[in-house]
């Protein structure tokens, strides 16, 4: 495979999140949002991508993310995840500040960086938000979760990962001191909007929106 741009490894990596990990095909249209770009420009990008060989296209029918797509897809991810582990742990970031710094830093072309980067922080398997870190071969383990609201009144679990990772978000999270770790509890769930009353940490009542804990990612303990 030949190497990719800096756009390009951008353009991969969000069809591949958008592709549920290269399991089906995504619109121009998808990758345009995502991306907040022209459709036309993805178009472009689209054939370039193609001619290197990470995805197959079909005019009206759109693309699919290719194995060695998938591989390259999953370098960038690895990088970024453990790029933002680093800011956390040793540089103490915020979680909702290493986002966009880690979009920078996931571009280094310097395996071996990676390397001792991934062996000075211990080998972590997920990243500050609860996501996996992809190991050198690409492969990761997923724990089992479940969408905060989803859970019913009396089910309990530990919050894994967050679906929103925006800076909002998570200084949001942060006000209200729910975190990744944190031991949930649904004590009331109200039926004209589907907010949640939970526990936190068998402590600290939160009235949270549908909105919110949608985006709370729950595995059981």
């Amino acid at each position: 495979m030949k190497s990719l741009t800096y756009a390009e490894e951008n353009y991969l990596k969000a069809i591949y999140h958008l592709s549920e990990e290269g399991k089906k095909e995504v619109s121009t249209n998808s990758i345009s949002d995502e991306l907040k770009t022209k459709p036309a420009s993805v178009s472009d990008m689209i054939k370039k991508l193609a001619v290197k060989g990470v995805i197959n296209h079909k005019k009206y029918q759109g693309v699919r993310i290719t194995t060695s797509g998938i591989e390259a897809a999953l370098q960038i991810v690895r990088k970024h995840r453990l790029w933002e582990v680093f800011l956390v742990n040793k540089l103490n970031f915020n979680w909702d500040e290493v986002h966009e710094v880690a979009e920078e830093l996931e571009h280094i072309q310097s395996p071996l960086l990676i390397q001792r980067l991934d062996e000075f922080l211990g080998y972590p398997k997920y990243d500050p938000h609860g996501d996996p870190i992809p190991d050198e071969t690409g492969t990761y383990k997923l724990k089992p979760k479940t969408p905060l609201n989803e859970l019913q009144v009396g089910d309990s679990g530990q919050i894994i990962a967050v679906k929103d990772s925006s800076a909002a978000f998570l200084q949001y999270l942060d006000k209200v001191g729910a975190y990744i770790g944190a031991k949930i509890r649904v004590i009331d769930k109200v039926e004209f909007d589907g907010s949640l009353e939970i526990l936190v940490d068998n402590k600290k009542n939160l009235f949270v929106s549908k909105d919110v804990s949608k985006n709370i990612l729950i595995t059981n303990i």
